[in-house]
């Protein structure tokens, strides 16, 4: 490998628009996985912020139990160090496991030696297991219902599957259904909704919250705010769900079928123009009028200001952040910057906005952080900001990382992003 692999976005667009299959090198199942420090903290299996065996403990006074080789469990050790170590539980599997399924047999048993050794009684018991059981092809809901009968204890499946990242219902977008599975039926109250797609809170400041009050919401749920089961199963009562992130739209769909909540869907985006259109077309669906012209103006006056205080800045633009990495670029292209390069895989939805960066910027190049090639990339050095952990690692340069875990959305989402740019330029 003499380079890093690369198609501008112009090339990009056109085997879009033609509707040829992406190269090789932009499928990760097509390729082996390269797991640099660039993607290995939201790659790996023990992944920094909410990978699986985390975001599955997002019910209140949950436990785990682990169901893995111990290649698999040691990386969990990470999360002990931010406080999950008296909820996790591992039952490791060995070599004659492995080959026979046994293992099986004990994960009832192990369940009520959980329940045994705690001197409380856990709301639920998360049963997590990985490549193995996918391909031993394990009953996991059969397995669920024997843990219950042995314990009294709701258990729900996590599957921690790296080999389903391609398939309709990958790992994060199960465990987000997993999560809500527990919820049962109950009288919905017309001024409540819940917000989907995250496992940790929204900004306290986002604008979300007054202009959800200013048509009459008064109480607005998130899995991250629950502190009580209580609170987790209160989420059932919501008159409709706002799905934020689009790997919580099973989750949602799954509530709609069962609980009869429908949903609405909501893009994080980063352009204000979008986002005063996305609020417009919300006040429409629940047929009250959002007045969001206060939030709208203001931001319109910083993105002008910013544009003042830097009129010419060239960014190298990843994925690990929060926000889309395509939908940032074409944000940072629309205020006149120029994005050289961006590390982000193409997903559903990304499609048009690929076209759009195109017609602004053909020569723009997109990476894939997994692709083995990227052994061989060299910063060329004329960047000025690298925005994303990933970007960050590629580039000495200036850097924003823009990937707390408290999440930005809407108007307040970009003016974060703004301020945090300004500070990094100082």
């Amino acid at each position: 490998m003499n380079k890093a692999y690369y198609i501008t976005a112009g090339e990009l667009a056109k085997t879009i628009e033609e509707k040829k299959p992406l190269p090789t090198e932009l499928q990760s199942s097509k390729h082996l996985i390269y797991s640099s420090p660039a993607t290995l903290s939201f790659n790996s299996p023990g992944a920094k912020g909410f990978g699986v065996k985390r975001a599955a403990l997002a019910i209140p006074d949950s436990v785990m139990l682990l169901v893995a080789p111990a290649c698999c469990g040691r990386n969990t050790a990470l999360l002990n160090e931010i406080g999950y170590s008296e909820r996790f539980f591992y039952l490791l599997l060995d070599d004659t496991d492995i080959v026979t399924g046994r293992h099986l047999n004990k994960i009832a048993t192990a369940a009520a030696e959980i329940k045994e050794e705690l001197n409380y009684t856990p709301s639920s018991l998360m049963i997590c297991i990985t490549c193995v059981d996918a391909l031993l092809g394990t009953d996991m809901d059969r397995v669920c219902k024997k843990c219950f009968e042995k314990t009294g204890i709701p258990t729900v499946p996590a599957y921690m599957y790296a080999l389903t990242r391609e398939n309709k219902l990958p790992p994060m977008a199960g465990v987000r259904k997993s999560v809500y599975s527990l919820l049962k039926p109950q009288k919905r109250i017309s001024t409540s909704c819940n917000i989907l797609g995250y496992f940790s809170p929204l900004y306290d400041n986002c604008e979300i919250y007054p202009l959800l009050k200013s048509i009459g919401i008064t109480k607005v749920g998130e899995i991250a705010r629950c502190k009580t089961f209580e609170e987790y199963l209160s989420l059932s009562q919501a008159n409709f769900n706002l799905v934020l992130n689009r790997e919580a739209r099973h989750a949602a769909q799954y509530m709609q079928e069962n609980l009869g909540i429908p949903f609405i869907e909501l893009t994080r985006v980063y352009s204000p123009q979008k986002i005063h259109k996305q609020y417009q077309l919300l006040g429409q669906a629940l047929a009250s009028p959002i007045d969001d012209s206060k939030y709208y103006e203001a931001t319109l006056k910083k993105t002008e200001y910013f544009k003042k205080s830097h009129p010419s800045l060239t960014f190298a633009v990843g994925e690990w952040l929060n926000g889309d990495g395509f939908e940032i670029s074409l944000t940072l292209l629309e205020m006149g910057y120029s994005v050289k390069e961006i590390y982000a895989t193409v997903g559903d939805g990304n499609e048009n906005i690929i076209k759009h960066i195109a017609k602004i910027s053909p020569q723009t190049r997109v990476y894939s952080n997994l692709s083995p090639t990227m052994l061989s990339y060299r910063s060329e050095g004329d960047i000025d900001i690298a925005l994303g952990a990933d970007a960050a690692y590629y580039h000495s340069t200036k850097a924003l990382e823009f990937n707390s875990e408290t999440q930005p959305f809407g108007y307040q989402g970009i003016n974060m992003l703004l301020d945090s740019l300004s500070e990094v330029l100082k």
